[in-house]
């Protein structure tokens, strides 16, 4: 009978000595742990359940243009990796995401046509993609904290969160277009009523409210999510790998077709709104003075 909890990795030394090529090797754990260690960091169960907290330095995370291309990075080398059976994606510190890298979009200041195409619309429509496209393992993610950007959470198979954070668009509030991925999160998970108050007023929506739109799964102490990750982690594990992995693809379905038909539309016109208004909009003062109503646990910015 065929072990149907096999990897790849498992095969290729019983062919090697029939085929006139080799496999090319994928990193290997430990490699890119190294690789990615100062945006995320990593730790493996023998049973290939990845975990994989995104900080910056060692805190919450500041959005910049290096780990802004690193995340799809990350995610292509994970989806690679056959000894990777499950990912948990969370972030470190207090926050999820509420500020910016002081220093991280300088080029957007200095050149932004070049950033418009380079960091913005190429890796942000892989970073998007690759959440759903390149994995073909079950994703579970963790909203650790207030923040904007949690469409890379809010888009694992399943998501679960704190019951003191708040998920917030920012695009509007600082002058730009939420096209780039978090329209398609926020159309798909709330329709498109809820979805454009939030993306117009940059409703800050608590996490009783995140449940009750069906944005998350669970909401719970911060400090349990890890270990709640884990358990339904444990319960995923208990069918065969290829059960695992085929059955995430067909829950991923709606999340492919809503990326093929709305991410570069909307990515373009996000691009083409900043390339018009000539201004950069990420600096790190624009950003939290924009999310300050958040902290200040005002619904929206008018309240």
């Amino acid at each position: 009978m065929t072990d149907t909890n096999r990897n790849d990795t498992t095969y290729v030394l019983e062919i090697e000595a029939m085929s006139l090529q080799e496999f090319l090797p994928t990193p290997t754990f430990d490699e890119y742990r190294e690789r990615f260690k100062d945006f995320f960091i990593l730790d493996r169960r023998d049973d290939g359940v990845l975990l994989a907290q995104a900080h910056t330095r060692g805190d919450s995370v500041k959005l910049s243009v290096q780990n802004h291309r690193a995340l799809g990075q990350f995610l292509k080398t994970v989806g690679a990796d056959p000894e990777n059976e499950l990912l948990i994606l969370t972030g470190s510190g207090g926050d999820w995401m509420m500020g910016s890298d002081p220093k991280g979009f300088e080029i957007e200041e200095n050149d932004l046509e070049y950033w418009a195409y380079e960091y913005a619309y190429k890796d942000g429509r892989t970073n998007v993609s690759s959440l759903v496209n390149d994995l073909e393992i079950p994703t579970i993610g963790l909203v650790n904290g207030d923040g904007y950007h949690s469409e890379v959470l809010l888009m694992c198979d399943l998501t679960l969160m704190s019951e003191d954070a708040h998920i917030y668009d920012l695009h509007y509030g600082i002058g730009s277009i939420p096209g780039d991925g978090v329209h398609s999160c926020f159309q798909e998970l709330l329709g498109v009523k809820r979805a454009a108050y939030a993306l117009l007023t940059g409703e800050s929506i608590d996490a009783r409210a995140a449940l009750d739109y069906g944005m998350v799964n669970e909401i719970l102490p911060r400090k349990q999510l890890i270990t709640r990750a884990y358990a339904i982690a444990d319960h995923i594990m208990k069918q065969p790998r290829t059960i695992r992995r085929l059955t995430t693809q067909i829950i991923r379905r709606p999340w492919k077709k809503r990326i093929v038909d709305d991410l570069d539309g909307g990515f373009g016109i996000q691009m083409f709104g900043h390339l018009t208004k000539r201004t950069a909009a990420h600096s790190d003062d624009h950003i939290t003075n924009a999310g300050r109503y958040v902290r200040e646990g005002r619904r929206i910015p008018c309240d």
